[in-house]
């Protein structure tokens, strides 16, 4: 089922760990609203960089968040988040160009210079800027 123009429900639910695991991660009517707005938020960062979006992990359930070690209070198990690259652009270059952009969200995280959590919330955005490496912690911004 597309979500929007570029997005389905199986590439934003698609989980290689639940898969092997036999995890559930079907989203119910309320994650799948929430799925919708994701897809649309993320049609705006794919027009802003003129590319498609790859997104290695979207919605987890709360048995897959916590299969992979996810955040208890991970935005992913809201549907509100996605993990993303794009070709073309380092992770870095990715969330220098969407933090410089007038794009909203609620969290913006270079993970580990390999992906980029692009996080939505129910309320208002935050617009909080996060690196994290290996034993690094997070640290405010982009670095």
């Amino acid at each position: 089922m597309n979500l929007s123009e570029h997005f389905t429900q199986a590439e934003l639910t698609l989980s290689e760990t639940a898969a092997r695991r036999g995890i559930d991660n079907t989203p119910d009517a309320f994650i799948l609203a929430n799925l919708k707005t994701l897809a649309g938020e993320l049609e705006k960062v794919r027009a802003l960089v003129g590319r498609p979006i790859n997104v290695t992990s979207g919605y987890r359930s709360p048995a897959l968040n916590k299969a992979i070690g996810g955040a208890a209070n991970s935005a992913h198990m809201q549907g509100l988040a996605a993990d993303i690259n794009v070709n073309g652009y380092t992770p870095r270059q990715l969330a220098i160009k969407i933090r410089d952009s007038g794009l909203m969200f609620d969290q913006l995280i270079l993970e580990y210079d390999n992906w980029v959590h692009f996080g939505l919330s129910l309320g208002a955005p935050h617009r909080e800027l996060l690196t994290i490496r290996n034993g690094t912690g997070y640290m405010k911004g982009i670095v």
